[in-house]
Order: structure tokens, then C-alpha cells, then sequence
């Protein structure tokens, strides 16, 4: 399982930003790895995810959407090391940005969207490549 939480900006239009969250399941095939793992696309169509756009109110309405998205990672030779032990999580990689293009379609009130594509955007000036360890799993790792 893939946990993303990115910020995105409907590039080129004066829509402002968008703020998406999502949790996917990665299937086979749609995460490749290049150049010594400092380099990640994800890329992945026609997702079922919810549009909730009252989220985090109590009993906001959820409404069926689809999602299409390209995501592409680059490391930089920026090594990060974020440990928090009260919170018992910590992220161990290197700094890297993040390029995304992405359609999402709410069929039930015939909205779509479409970003510019991935090279007209410019990329996101946080990201991490790396590994991720947090409450149980944080003391079973034991610190690095």
C-alpha cells in the first residue's frame, strides 16, 4: 500500500489550489523504479477514490469519483533523516521532487478535471524517497 498526500495546483488555469488526499493500493506493473532508485513513476488509471469536498467535517457527503494520474520522484543527493520519538515515526531517504498530472472525473454531477500535462507543471519542491516507520513498527526497527 502507497499513502500519498500531495498538495496539487491546477497549473495553467485560475482554478487555484486543490488539495487531495488519497490512499491506493499499487498493483503490479504501475510503480517502476530507474536509475538506482533515485528515480519513481507511478502512474495508474481510472482509480475509484471519493470526492468529500467538506472533508474533515463530521458526516460530509462522499460521492463516487475515478481518478487517472501520472506521478514521477526524483532524489536528489540530499540525504534526510526526520525521527520523531514521541511520535514514534520516522522517514529515513532522500529529499526529491515530484512532478504529477492527473484526471478526475465525479460522474453523478458530471464534473471533470484535467491538469496541464506532467511537463508543463512545475515539480512539487517536497517529496522523499525512502523508508517510513511508525507506531508498532517504529520500536521494532529500533533507532538508525
Amino acid at each position: 500500500m502507497i499513502e500519498c498526500n500531495i498538495a496539487i495546483s491546477a497549473c495553467g488555469t485560475s482554478q487555484g489550489p486543490w488539495g487531495l488526499y488519497w490512499v491506493v493500493p499499487v498493483p503490479t506493473g504501475a510503480l517502476k523504479w530507474d536509475n538506482g532508485g533515485k528515480l519513481v513513476t507511478i502512474e495508474m488509471h481510472d482509480v475509484p477514490v471519493i470526492d468529500q469536498p467538506k472533508w474533515p467535517a463530521h458526516g460530509a457527503e462522499a460521492t463516487l469519483a475515478r481518478m487517472s494520474f501520472k506521478m514521477i520522484f526524483a532524489a536528489t543527493d540530499k540525504a534526510v533523516n526526520y525521527d520523531d520519538k514521541a511520535k514514534r515515526f520516522r522517514v529515513t531517504g532522500f529529499l526529491a521532487t515530484c512532478r504529477m498530472e492527473a484526471r478526475v472525473a465525479v460522474p453523478s454531477i458530471g464534473f471533470v478535471w484535467k491538469s496541464d500535462l506532467i511537463d508543463k507543471c512545475p515539480p512539487a519542491e517536497f517529496a522523499v524517497i525512502g523508508d517510513e516507520v511508525n507506531g508498532k513498527y517504529y520500536d521494532e526497527a529500533g533507532a538508525k
